[in-house]
């Protein structure tokens, strides 16, 4: 009788701390943000510890790899915190393709997030690069002028999956051995470059997000569905596919064709010409 009222007892115990921990979780109290942050680095500068408690780590690749730059500490980034600006103002780039290499222990879902600031050139195309995730370009032809204009904060969001000894990623599969590579590919224009990167479990909507751009909220109301952005840039790591001419001003005055003028009113002074030569030359001949 007492070993069973003792199951019994135990039963409600562990049914109780069951609910307590299912209550807790709902109202907040799982694991916060710095918690799930198993990696970051704020690339090219000192550690630092952001308005969210994530702990950034010192450039490990100092000295090893690239250079590392505090250009961007002159400007104030647009769309950060002023607590958080050294994140971006501080980058480490390089004249070839490199990366980091992250370890990961456990399966589950997680979240890359690249951070970006272009603090030296003033127009696109002059910084273009790709971002690689164990051989998978997640990013292509990133222009940070061209997505965000100068000084201005740019996260690139990448979703991936770790499970059976497999990485997913934007719908490709790979064999993972244990270590996540980053890698900025050098491309055409100039050098690739990273100003800070964490990895954290979790999904999208668990991952901050930057300050409001007014200049990219405004979108003409004639544009179709079509050039909305589509799983990316911000909220999925990849390109997003806007219809940037539209919103393009072309600089000057329009030059109107030359070759477009009506030729018409030439002709007349042509054809009397031909008229009095043809019969002066008849008239010659008769001679």
């Amino acid at each position: 009788m007492q070993r069973l009222t003792a199951q019994l007892v135990a039963g409600l115990v562990a049914a109780l701390l069951s609910l307590l921990t299912k209550h807790c979780v709902a109202n907040g109290g799982g694991p916060n943000l710095a918690e799930r942050v198993i990696w970051a680095v704020n690339a090219g500068g000192e550690a630092h510890v952001d308005v969210h408690g994530i702990h950034f780590k010192k450039d490990p690749l100092e000295g090893k790899v690239g250079k590392a730059s505090d250009y961007g500490v002159r400007l104030p980034i647009l769309r950060s915190s002023p607590e958080d600006q050294i994140l971006y103002q501080t980058e480490r780039y390089n004249e070839d393709t490199f990366g980091y290499d992250i370890p990961i222990r456990e399966e589950g879902n997680y979240i890359l997030v690249l951070k970006f600031s272009e603090v030296y050139f003033a127009q696109s195309q002059q910084k273009v690069f790709d971002v690689r995730l164990n051989g998978h370009v997640v990013v292509k032809d990133l222009d940070i002028f061209d997505r965000v204009g100068h000084s201005t904060a740019h996260d690139e969001i990448v979703p991936f999956s770790i499970n059976r000894g497999k990485l997913t990623v934007q719908g490709e599969v790979s064999t993972f051995n244990g270590k996540l590579a980053v890698e900025f590919v050098k491309g055409y224009y100039d050098n690739p470059k990273i100003c800070a990167l964490y990895v954290m479990k979790g999904t999208l909507g668990d991952v901050p997000k930057l300050q409001p751009h007014p200049g990219l909220e405004k979108h003409d109301e004639g544009e179709d569905d079509d050039d909305d952005e589509s799983e990316g840039g911000e909220e999925g790591g990849k390109k997003p596919v806007l219809s940037r001419s539209k919103n393009r001003v072309q600089s000057g005055p329009r030059t109107p064709n030359p070759y477009a003028a009506d030729n018409s009113s030439l002709m007349f002074p042509i054809l009397v010409a031909f008229g009095v030569f043809i019969p002066t030359l008849f008239c010659l001949c008769r001679l």
